[in-house]
């Protein structure tokens, strides 16, 4: 089964945010994963139709074909279309489901504060195992 081609809508001003997409998109081998920061002139809020505080409290994602998911749903398939089998199926799970969407809520919620402490140490860390692969 063929997948789609995912577009992710992220907050570039978020450290976290970013080493995130860093990490995906050097594992997007495949090309089914794109990425848009939600405060650059690429997001149009309009045609995606999420607006950007909407884009801001809690992460979307677009499938090609106009289909939008949001939240705990975005990370699973994110995680398929790099080829991390193993955090996708963590992902899926009905059972961890409720513990994950309140982790995603409350980290959307305060991801600011968060990311100023682990930020730059997670892009510090993506971007230095980047590199040596590429």
């Amino acid at each position: 089964m063929m997948m789609k081609k995912l577009t992710m809508y992220y907050d570039g001003l978020c450290p976290l945010c970013q080493a995130e997409i860093l990490f995906l998109s050097g594992r997007n081998e495949a090309g089914l994963l794109s990425f848009v920061d939600i405060n650059s002139s690429q997001y149009i809020a309009e045609s995606v139709g999420v607006s950007c505080q909407q884009a801001l409290d809690s992460m979307y994602a677009q499938y090609d074909d106009g289909a939008l998911i949001n939240g705990v749903d975005v990370f699973t398939a994110a995680y398929e279309r790099a080829n991390l089998p193993i955090l996708a199926w963590l992902f899926s799970r009905a059972s961890l489901r409720p513990m994950l969407t309140w982790g995603y809520r409350f980290f959307a919620k305060h991801r600011h504060i968060i990311s100023s402490i682990f930020g730059p140490t997670a892009l510090g860390l993506v971007r230095a195992t980047s590199k040596k692969k590429g």
